[in-house]
């Protein structure tokens, strides 16, 4: 069993939520319809759910190459972040752009490409 830092453990807390959230965002965005479905922001919701569900499970067994996976996935969370966040005044959509923005910060400290406060 690998050593699971209190920071790692909320990284892959972040990670599992957010996946819940973009998949719950998916299904809420195919009722919606309109520039809910474009392709290019379901693209975006499906990479981010599938990045952060891989990234916790390379973290959860230790896998050696979890920081690079944890890179990319933060790159795909702030892409869905910003995709979201066009739908203003829309309550899903915030909610799954916050979760991503979490898991973006999570993601960057496991990477190792956190900034300087």
């Amino acid at each position: 069993m690998p050593h699971i830092s209190a920071d790692m453990e909320r990284c892959i807390e972040n990670c599992l939520e957010c996946h819940r959230v973009c998949l719950e965002t998916l299904s809420y965005c195919w009722e919606q319809g309109g520039r809910h479905v474009e392709r290019r922001h379901l693209l975006l919701l499906e990479d981010c759910a599938q990045l952060c569900q891989t990234s916790a499970d390379f973290m959860s067994r230790g896998s050696d190459i979890h920081p690079q996976l944890c890179g990319i996935c933060a790159d795909a969370c702030e892409r869905c972040a910003r995709s979201c966040e066009q739908f203003g005044g829309d309550a899903q959509m915030k909610a799954c752009a916050d979760i991503c923005r979490r898991c973006v910060e999570s993601c960057r400290q496991m990477a190792g490409l956190a900034r300087a406060a």
